[in-house]
């Protein structure tokens, strides 16, 4: 049974279309309006093998990013929440320790239907020059990023950053690390015929 989900949000603030292939390829197209953050969502979708397209069709970003970064953030997780389905035979925990350069990030995941985000990851404060892929999008949306994600994809998700100087290369081994996570959580593990919980159910 394929596991993909399309999925539309609309509010007074931003409209966004969403689609994922959670068996897919890495193959994606992302349009958010913010190209940092384009660049993220390719490298997740790269790197946990999702097919995944997203369309900010309108985003409020002549304001700030925060509500178009927190509202993909819901969409994203609410449709890998429905493509994951009944979750019957998933391997459900994933982990990742990834570099990026001298960046360094532990990531661990459990698909266990109880939301909960710990987001241990010193963003380096922005000094009087600010590098132009952060122009539009502030650093300190990851957090918000991941906090919605985790709340509508009903995951448990443990972020830690090891060590790591260069701010890109800190968010982007967060990125990936969370991607690879999540790769091996969501694969089909044959020998589990069942949902992997003793309460048999997630």
């Amino acid at each position: 049974m394929a596991r993909k989900k399309e999925l539309k949000r609309k509010t007074k603030e931003t409209d966004i279309n969403i689609s994922l292939n959670i068996d897919g390829e890495g193959n994606c197209d992302i349009k958010t309006g913010l190209p940092f953050f384009n660049h993220m969502l390719e490298n997740l979708a790269k790197h946990a093998l999702f097919d995944l397209d997203v369309k900010v069709v309108k985003g409020d970003i002549e304001v700030d990013a925060h509500h178009t970064v927190e509202d993909v953030g819901l969409g994203l997780g609410e449709v890998l929440n429905k493509a994951l389905g009944d979750k019957k035979s998933i391997k459900r925990y994933g982990k990742s320790i990834l570099p990026m350069d001298e960046a360094l990030s532990m990531v661990a995941v459990d698909l266990s239907d109880r939301p909960y985000l710990v987001f241990d990851v010193d963003i380096p404060t922005l000094n009087d020059y600010i590098p132009e892929e952060f122009v539009k999008f502030n650093p300190q949306l990851v957090k918000e990023f991941f906090q919605a994600f985790v709340n509508k994809a009903g995951i448990n998700l443990h972020i830690k950053l090891i060590y790591g100087d260069n701010l890109h290369h800190i968010i982007e081994s967060v990125f990936k690390g969370v991607a690879k996570a999540l790769e091996e959580a969501c694969q089909i593990n044959k020998r589990q015929e069942g949902v992997p919980s003793t309460k048999g159910k997630l």
